[in-house]
């Protein structure tokens, strides 16, 4: 008897698909910031957008796409090394990536694009939004799947947000891998999301 597969992601047309920084300097062993496991994160991510797109659901891809100097990278004070450098091949989305849809980029100014829904200057902590949020309220979408890298950080930071917007929210952690950069990471974001209402799936 084979193995049985993970569970075939279900979606509805009031469900929006948020596939968050797929992107070669994650999930590519080669990249800047290499998420270990990110690349085997794909396949299962695609395996989402099919059914997302069989059902009418919404499909929205987000993009880090940093200038060459940002507060955001270590090198320039802050906490990150430098990765997803708009129009570099550390910033383009993994070429096994099924894209269908639209790209809301983040980070252009320089700022700290952890969420989806908005930026954050690194210097002033001002946010503002992205477009993210008007693409979804154009389609009326109830409930939020949040996939791709990394979970502890920008999947974290998007999920957070959409539940902000009142939206259910779901995590499916085969679907995400983590950075880590301290112990417990990992545990302490999943912990996080579910004390938040988010419903944190193994699947």
């Amino acid at each position: 008897m084979s193995t049985p597969d993970h569970h075939a992601p279900t979606y509805g047309p009031e469900d929006a698909l948020l596939v968050i920084d797929v992107q070669n300097d994650f999930a590519d062993p080669e990249g800047g910031l290499y998420v270990d496991g990110g690349e085997q994160t794909v396949p299962l991510i695609n395996a989402h957008i099919a059914a997302a797109r069989e059902a009418g659901a919404t499909v929205v891809y987000t993009q880090d796409w940093h200038p060459p100097e940002t507060p955001h990278f270590a090198k320039d004070g802050g906490d990150w090394p430098v990765h997803c450098v708009r129009d570099t091949w550390g910033a383009q989305l993994h070429p096994d990536l099924d894209v269908d849809g639209p790209i809301v980029k983040k980070g252009v100014d320089g700022g700290d694009g952890y969420s989806g829904f908005s930026v954050r200057d690194p210097v002033s902590g001002d946010e503002s939004a992205t477009e993210l949020g008007r693409l979804l309220d154009d389609t009326g979408v109830r409930r939020a799947v949040v996939v791709g890298l990394a979970g502890d950080v920008c999947v974290k930071a998007t999920a957070l947000d959409a539940v902000d917007r009142d939206l259910e929210v779901t995590v499916p952690l085969a679907t995400t891998r983590f950075v880590e950069l301290q112990d417990g990471d990992a545990d302490r974001a999943i912990e996080e999301l579910r004390a938040a209402g988010v419903q944190v799936t193994d699947d």
